[in-house]
This record gives C-alpha cells, sequence and structure tokens, in this order.
C-alpha cells in the first residue's frame, strides 16, 4: 500500500512548494519511511533526466525571428551535461539528503524556525475557532455522538472522552485545516475558558509535552499511539497540563 504522505506532500516538497513547517514535518516522515524516501529519489533523479534529455520540438524560423524581435536581452545558453553524468550525482543526491535531512530536524532547528510556525499555525487555528459558529461542526456531550459524527470524516481512530466530573466538559467537535491538512478538533469548557484539543495522525513514535505560548494563548503539544495531540487555550497553563494528563489516561 503506498503511503498517504507520497500523494499529499512529496511532489510539493520536491517543487518547493511546502512552507517551512510542513517541509520540516515531511523531512521526518522520511526517515521512517522507505517508500518515500526511494520516491523522492526516484522522481528527482527523473526530474534531472529529462532536464537533459533535450525533448523538444526546434521553432519554426518565423516563430523564432518573431520573439526574438521582441527579446531585449538574450539569454545564453549553457552546455549541457552528458546524461551519464546524472547516474554519479544521483546517488551523491542521494546521500546528501540524508546529511540534509538530519541536519534539518535537529532539536537546534526544530527549536527555532519549526516550533515558532507549528504555534502560530495551532494558535491561528484556535482564533478562527472562537467566531461565531465556527467553534464545533457537532455540539454534543455525548462522547458517542461526537465519535460517529467523525466516523468518515477522517482516516484514524479519534479518542474521544467527556471528563466533566474533572472540570472539563466537552463541548463537541469538528474539523479544521492546519497547514492544509484536515485535522480533528475536541471542544472542551473549562471555568468559562473554551480549550480545543487538535489531533492528527503521527508516524512519528511517542513524544513527551512541550509547552508554549502565542499571543496570550498557551499550548501543549505531545505524541502519544501514532497520533499527535495540542491542547491550545487562554486558560491557566495549569489546566491545560490537567487535561493533557486526563487524554493521555
Amino acid at each position: 500500500m503506498k503511503c498517504d504522505f507520497t500523494d499529499a506532500f512529496l511532489h510539493s516538497y520536491l517543487d518547493g512548494e511546502l512552507s517551512t513547517f510542513r517541509a520540516v514535518e515531511f523531512e521526518r516522515h522520511l526517515l521512517h519511511c522507505a517508500d518515500c524516501s526511494a520516491e523522492l529519489m526516484v522522481q528527482d533523479f527523473l526530474r534531472g533526466r529529462l532536464q537533459v534529455a533535450q525533448l523538444y520540438e526546434a521553432a519554426p524560423a518565423s516563430l523564432r525571428r518573431k520573439i526574438g524581435a521582441q527579446l531585449k536581452h538574450v539569454v545564453p545558453t549553457t552546455t549541457v551535461s552528458k546524461p551519464m553524468f546524472w547516474h554519479g550525482l544521483a546517488a551523491a543526491v542521494a546521500l546528501l539528503l540524508v546529511a540534509l535531512l538530519a541536519w534539518k530536524i535537529s532539536p537546534e532547528f526544530r527549536s527555532d524556525n519549526y516550533q515558532a510556525e507549528f504555534a502560530e499555525e495551532i494558535v491561528d487555528a484556535h482564533m478562527r475557532s472562537l467566531q461565531p459558529g465556527h467553534i464545533t461542526g457537532i455540539a454534543s456531550n455525548d462522547e458517542r455522538v461526537v465519535k460517529q459524527w467523525f466516523d468518515g470524516k477522517i482516516k484514524f481512530v479519534l479518542p474521544v472522552r467527556d471528563f466533566a466530573n474533572d472540570g472539563f466538559a466537552l463541548q463537541g467537535g469538528r474539523l479544521d485545516i492546519i497547514e492544509g491538512r484536515p485535522v480533528a478538533a475536541l471542544v472542551y469548557a473549562r471555568r468559562g475558558n473554551l480549550i480545543n484539543v487538535f489531533v492528527w495522525p503521527t508516524p512519528e513514535s511517542d513524544a513527551s509535552p512541550h509547552a508554549g505560548s502565542r499571543q496570550g494563548y498557551q499550548w501543549i503539544d505531545w505524541r502519544q499511539g501514532q497520533l499527535e495531540f495540542c491542547t491550545v487555550s487562554n486558560a491557566d497553563p495549569a489546566d491545560l497540563e490537567q487535561l493533557r494528563q486526563l487524554i493521555a489516561g
């Protein structure tokens, strides 16, 4: 079975069309997915071969004269290397790719660009949800009803639980978009504050919680059981940590 990331991100990554956040996420995925890594090398090699294959039709002399008359500057041509050169270069690129991936997902890199953009996306999604009529797609405190609403809309098993007895009342859920990817969002109420819990699948291993703040909103992100969770709210950080512990079970 082909990895879902292949169709969703591989070609956009190869063409440099992904944002920093999404590119780093895909690069982390590449370190654990042999299929995507192999497909990326194949596509990169194929692109190189096509660039040197000279697959073109010569334009008629009349067209060349017409275009030439309209150009103010002539772009100099360059000599193209022989195709055999790309065989050796492809192997070198593959080794370089591994080295670059290892460097780009290091903690030093994630603590700057990656975490900053991650926080921006999460907080922006939370703020959008606070607009009238946007907080829930299904408004219910019934775990079964909320879970059934998500069935067929997402491709992973979403853990839906009401923690009203602990002070976190389930309000419902909705689908949201973060960096072009659909994610599930569960909504809880705590002391007059709404808390979003974003959930999406991940191939990464479990990770300890990482907390931060942006624009007056607090967030805690962690990975567990091939799911990534992120709670966001302007509630007290201690409340977010308590909810995180309840979800983590």
